[in-house]
């Protein structure tokens, strides 16, 4: 028997006493983590943002087996968000599609999600109207004309079922008990309404593919209104994709179990705080740029020297030569080597043992 077919079915309920101490260590790393932030300029901002929206498309399609193109999906993000990074990557509709589903969720957090506004992301995911060479139902509730709505494993002849989703009968009743929940305004915390939320959307299952990915945009939703903010400088998706054994296995557990659904509250919270940390790694090159920027404040640089610094704090391919420089900064090479003999006298760039035109330079360490 799965939950959905429990008599007190959908009232969810757990050991607030258990969670009270997550809850509150979670709540102190958001607070922590955006007040860090904060105090970042807006640019390097931004580009935190895009980093993590990024991060957080790519894992959340890869929880269920499908890879993007990471420079399309850097590109579709930028457009959006009117980032310049250069050269855009045309995106196709099925990157563009994810990315406006998730930049949906999280910068208009404080609309009300509704029926017509999943049906959007639905049918943004899958602007062809298949799912691979299947095709499925997009913009609208699942039917289940061909058969009942199951998560399955193995090979076919031998497939194990996980899971079994409530008929296609039950789901404008069930959507419309979900929304509703979802919209009111209530004492629960949002945080741990991002769990609920997660768990009870997948539960019902309401598509015909991409739940798992819609699932996890409604709880980006319900996090981005327990920081009451549009920016996001970490991604839960990443995070599961790491934990994707663990976190399809207390998944299954939940739904064959009972309403008490402790453990899987206690387990959202315990990878929430650990997205949170892993943020660390996927912003560790703007926080270094913060950094180098915040050291040499003092130093005068001019509008040919900051864009090159930059480009190097990016992640330059090889040493920077006069040469690189003068192509960078478009100027004569003469005037590169002046640029970078001022930024080596005043410690901001170091010389290699190399002579000549060969002579390569790199970023002091401000670590």
């Amino acid at each position: 028997m799965y939950i959905h077919e429990l008599k007190d079915w959908p009232h969810f309920h757990w050991d607030q006493e258990r969670l009270a101490q997550p809850l509150a260590n979670i709540r102190y790393r958001q607070g922590r983590m955006i007040g860090h932030m904060e105090a970042l300029g807006f640019e390097l901002r931004q580009e935190a943002v895009l980093r993590t929206l990024a991060e957080d498309v790519l894992k959340s399609t890869e929880i269920e087996g499908e890879k993007l193109d990471a420079d399309q999906v850097r590109s579709s993000i930028a457009r959006r968000l009117g980032i310049d990074i250069g050269a855009l990557k045309p995106a196709d509709r099925a990157v563009d599609g994810v990315v406006e589903m998730m930049l949906d969720a999280t910068r208009h957090y404080d609309h009300p999600l509704t029926a017509e506004r999943l049906f959007g992301w639905h049918a943004a995911l899958f602007p062809t109207g298949r799912s691979g060479l299947t095709r499925i139902t997009a913009g609208a509730w699942r039917d289940d004309r061909t058969s009942p709505m199951r998560v399955v494993s193995g090979p076919i002849g031998r497939e194990h079922v996980h899971y079994e989703a409530p008929p296609a009968k039950r789901l404008g009743r069930e959507m419309r008990k979900f929304l509703d929940w979802f919209n009111k305004t209530a004492v629960l915390d949002p945080v741990l309404k991002a769990a609920q939320a997660h768990l009870w959307f997948v539960t019902i299952h309401p598509f015909d593919d991409g739940n798992g990915r819609i699932g996890r945009a409604v709880a980006d939703m319900s996090l981005a209104r327990s920081e009451n903010s549009p920016q996001r400088f970490y991604s839960m998706s990443a995070q599961i994709r790491q934990e994707r054994a663990s976190y399809y296995d207390i998944l299954e557990r939940t739904q064959k179990g009972i309403m008490d659904i402790t453990p899987w509250m206690d387990w959202f919270l315990a990878c929430l705080g650990r997205a949170i940390d892993g943020a660390q790694t996927t912003l560790a090159a703007v926080l270094y740029k913060a950094r180098f920027w915040e050291s040499i404040a003092g130093v005068p640089i001019n509008e040919r020297q900051r864009p090159v610094l930059n480009r190097l704090l990016e992640g330059f391919e090889g040493k920077l030569t006069t040469s690189k420089y003068a192509k960078l900064a478009k100027c004569s090479q003469d005037t590169a080597l002046r640029d970078i003999l001022a930024l080596v006298e005043r410690g901001v760039l170091l010389r290699g043992t190399e002579r000549g035109r060969s002579t390569g330079y790199a970023l002091a360490d401000v670590s």
